[in-house]
């Protein structure tokens, strides 16, 4: 998975944090108990001196050195003994002497060769989470907390079926379906589209949440901010931008909200269409909100991109009254 390299930043540092405040707090315990039991101190010391003094003997040339590795190890051993018998007696066991590491698997390096280990994995997943909070006040939006009353229980006359209906019977479950197998379903890219405020971003956000706490990469941004970066990309305007655009490419997930609601260039047609050809031929997931049905798609940026859309998209119907209106009704 390609995490953004901000976010990979972020945590390894994090990473790093913990790992030099448990070496402090560690260094401050032994210094209280070496003062309590100075023996300890002196134990430590000697134990070490031996550790050298096993090294220089197994590099020693010229003679036999078992003897002395021997000798050696002997009283280490009987350091040890010593060591974990005063420890005992201060209601304390051996390991509140040492740095032992949080992560066993990877000693706190965060990788397993060129793998990144399960401690680093749950960081960046972590601020990823908060990333996405900035801007789709995840703490609130989940599938528990979706309500279905905003919805009406009048059949709409084109769709046949009351928004109520809709809602409850198609778009939730392919929704929360959809986050909950993701990756491992045929259904890669779901369009959402409708008119404003029906639950769009709300059901987008829900998704980003549990593919992100699943250890995803999730990437959300609005169209025309995505477009814009392909832009500075195009004309050197900004140095990040690269990065950026290969991170709305690359990412495991990406959410593009309010397709429709820039301005519509040449050059904004041709990213979009670079976005989803893309990812459809690396097989990344794509998620597309939009005010626009298809055949405005068709009109606005081109009949290819809506073919591509109709052809490898679910396209999901949001219709029936205002959310944000209701709430605004309602105070």
């Amino acid at each position: 998975m390609s995490y953004d390299p901000n976010v990979l930043q972020r945590a390894s540092r994090r990473l790093e944090e913990q790992r030099r405040e448990r070496a402090r707090r560690t260094e401050q315990r032994r210094t209280q108990i070496y003062a309590q039991q100075p023996r300890l101190a002196q134990i430590d010391r000697e134990l070490r001196a031996t550790m050298t003094g096993v090294v220089t003997a197994a590099l020693r040339r010229g003679e036999d050195p078992a003897p002395a590795l021997a000798q050696l190890r002997a009283k280490n051993l009987d350091l040890q003994d010593e060591r974990n018998l005063l420890l005992g007696t201060m209601g304390l066991a051996p390991s509140d002497l040492d740095d032992t590491p949080a992560c066993p698997l990877c000693g706190d390096s965060g990788w397993k060769g060129t793998q990144m280990c399960e401690c680093l994995h749950r960081l960046c997943t972590q601020e990823q989470i908060s990333a996405l909070s900035d801007l789709l006040k995840l703490g609130e939006q989940t599938f528990d907390s979706f309500r279905f009353d905003y919805y009406g229980t009048i059949p709409d006359l084109a769709a046949g079926i009351s928004p109520r209906d809709n809602m409850e019977n198609v778009i939730f479950p392919v929704c929360l379906n959809y986050a909950r197998t993701f990756g491992q379903r045929a259904t890669r890219n779901l369009f959402l589209y409708g008119a404003p405020g029906l639950g769009k971003t709300f059901l987008s956000a829900c998704i980003a949440r549990a593919v992100s706490e699943q250890g995803h990469s999730v990437v959300y941004d609005t169209a025309g901010n995505i477009f814009a970066r392909f832009e500075d990309q195009k004309f050197g305007r900004d140095p990040e931008a690269r990065d950026e655009t290969r991170r709305y490419l690359n990412c495991d997930l990406l959410i593009v909200d309010d397709l429709g609601s820039e301005l519509t260039t040449p050059l904004s047609q041709s990213s979009l269409y670079t976005v989803i050809n893309t990812r459809l031929t690396s097989n990344k997931h794509t998620i597309i909100s939009s005010n626009l049905s298809m055949d405005e798609v068709a009109r606005r940026y081109s009949p290819q991109i809506a073919s591509r859309l109709e052809g490898e998209y679910h396209a999901l119907h949001f219709f029936g009254e205002d959310i944000r209106k209701q709430k605004k009704n309602m105070l």
